[in-house]
């Protein structure tokens, strides 16, 4: 029985050589566009469970709380935190790989979206490996940690869930906290990791977009309100780790609403009024 392209997903989920992965997911997302939707969108022959995605032996993983914490004063420091985005994309690269490998009966465009959103975070790991190599450092040089795939974990039960969470909250994050760190870079004439973050910044902005397109689909193959839902597993999955600033102008482009802006100030609101009666 030949292998089916989301059965190749799985392969490559599973490789530990990033730049190996990085050469898979890009003849991946070329043999999804030539791809006909209905072999797309057959379930593979089996998925076997990948409780973690392949990954080189370093970066060693620490608890967040044991990752150093450098400023961008020095060139190490800023080393460390280009290493710190590397290693956001290289988890983000697995995480499109296993949206595409591990979810069934989804219509093709989600496949060939979460290949798109996979290709796009190889070519940021590579960025961001370039800028660390011309440095003297390489992904592994500095020691991260495993937090985002434990939250990833948490949502493979369920498309929806996923959707709501990984891209609408983690990668939205990202979108928030980019301008402020581009500022502070700024202080110290790093252009190249400035221009770095802007490329990320501008596609992370289509995978937030991608997230809320298929969040709302699910919704709608469901019946349910999307305003209503994602405030409800922000309070099951996320209460009080809701926190501003939040970078309207990116997240209203990803396909955020004003509703959703303002349930988030609630929420945000809600969890301070909680910790100031404490």
């Amino acid at each position: 029985m030949s292998v089916t392209l989301r059965e190749r997903a799985g392969q490559v989920l599973r490789e530990n050589d990033p730049l190996i992965k990085a050469d898979g997911v890009r003849s991946l997302y070329e043999a999804a566009v030539a791809t006909a939707d209905a072999e797309l969108s057959l379930p593979p022959g089996s998925i076997e469970p990948v409780p973690d995605p392949g990954r080189p032996e370093r970066p060693e993983l620490v608890a967040p709380r044991d990752v150093p914490k450098r400023g961008p004063a020095s060139a190490e420091g800023r080393a460390s935190m280009a290493h710190s985005f590397a290693h956001i994309e290289f988890n983000a690269m697995n995480i499109g790989l296993d949206a595409c490998y591990r979810f069934d009966d989804m219509p093709a465009d989600f496949y060939r979206d979460w290949l798109s959103v996979a290709r796009d975070e190889a070519k940021h790991f590579e960025l961001l490996q370039d800028y660390l190599a011309e440095r003297g450092y390489e992904y592994g040089s500095f020691p991260a940690h495993a937090s985002l795939w434990e939250t990833v974990h948490g949502t493979e039960h369920d498309v929806l869930v996923r959707m709501a969470l990984i891209p609408r909250v983690l990668e939205a994050r990202g979108l928030d906290v980019t301008p402020g760190i581009q500022r502070k870079l700024a202080q110290y004439d790093d252009q190249p990791l400035i221009d770095i973050l802007d490329v990320i910044y501008t596609e992370e902005i289509q995978h937030v977009h991608i997230g809320t397109r298929w969040f709302r689909y699910a919704c709608e193959q469901r019946r349910n309100d999307p305003r209503t839902t994602f405030r409800e597993l922000l309070q099951q999955y996320m209460a009080g780790r809701i926190r501003g600033p939040y970078d309207e102008v990116g997240r209203k482009a990803a396909g955020f609403t004003d509703g959703e802006m303002a349930d988030l100030k609630d929420m945000e609101a809600e969890t301070l009024a909680m910790l100031e009666g404490k």
